[in-house]
């Protein structure tokens, strides 16, 4: 049993095919990855029971009045959203976490002395928070696929944002596990910023029923442009065009990474 678990652990191969050039920024990636693996109850097993849960309220007291979609019931509606939402709030959150905690601890002078460069430090935070963004957003599909039937019309566009938007997101957590200097600083992140950003952004009804001024307002929202763009993945069909979401995210995602990597380069906040 033993030698079988370690056949299937992805760093048993990991580690024997690194290069030594390699090493240093893996071990940062292996690190992010374990320090939220290790607690999975908390960091994977209880995003997925607050999705079902929101899941199983919404669509029992909604399944009946609300239609969004021809031919798509409301349940089947609320999953992309739910899962975009979660993934996008993991991602930040692992990232964002790590830097908190390692600052308030101390111990983020000893990622500093590191020969790591800028780029691998921004790579190895961004590879692990993506990954757990994508773990908890597969996890939530697979488990409402118990409750209701979600078709995949466009395979390539689902994918497509879920790495755009893990990874928007992740870069996003490392901006703020930068910036903050206190958990409170940290929690006024989460919860004024990514939680109304993600609850404003149509997870749980469509823009349309909006008036025309908080239609127009919502489209100021770029988190609306994700979980859109995903949403049509699924169901082909969407407020907005992918391809117009697809550029929004992306224009986002390039300037949070450059604004991140200059912060980085400067070592603001890190090395004072």
């Amino acid at each position: 049993m033993k030698s079988l678990l370690t056949w299937l652990n992805p760093f048993y191969w990991l580690d024997s095919h690194i290069s030594s050039r390699r090493r240093g920024v893996y071990t940062l990636f292996k690190k992010e990855m374990l320090r939220f693996w290790r607690v999975a109850f908390q960091t994977i097993a209880s995003p997925i029971m607050t999705a079902l849960l929101y899941l199983l309220i919404f669509s029992h007291v909604l399944e009946s009045h609300v239609k969004v979609y021809d031919q798509v019931s409301y349940t089947a509606f609320l999953v992309p959203g739910l899962m975009m939402m979660s993934l996008l709030q993991n991602a930040f959150a692992n990232s964002s976490s790590s830097l908190i905690q390692s600052k308030v601890m101390g111990n983020i002078i000893f990622l500093m002395l590191t020969p790591l460069t800028y780029m691998e430090f921004f790579v190895a935070f961004l590879a692990a928070s993506m990954i757990r963004g994508l773990v908890v957003g597969f996890s939530i599909y697979l488990v409402a696929l118990c409750f209701v039937d979600v078709p995949t019309v466009h395979p390539w566009w689902i994918i497509t944002f879920a790495l755009l938007g893990s990874a928007l997101l992740g870069t996003f957590g490392v901006i703020a596990g930068i910036w903050a200097d206190k958990f409170d600083q940290m929690a006024a992140f989460q919860n004024f910023v990514i939680m109304p950003l993600t609850f404003l952004s149509g997870v749980f009804y469509s823009i349309h029923s909006l008036p025309p001024f908080w239609q127009a307002v919502s489209q100021l929202n770029p988190f609306f442009y994700m979980i859109d763009g995903f949403r049509y993945g699924f169901f082909g069909q969407g407020d907005v065009s992918p391809w117009l979401s697809v550029s929004v995210v992306g224009v986002f995602l390039l300037a949070l990474a450059w604004g991140c990597l200059k912060m980085l380069k400067s070592g603001y906040k890190l090395r004072s």
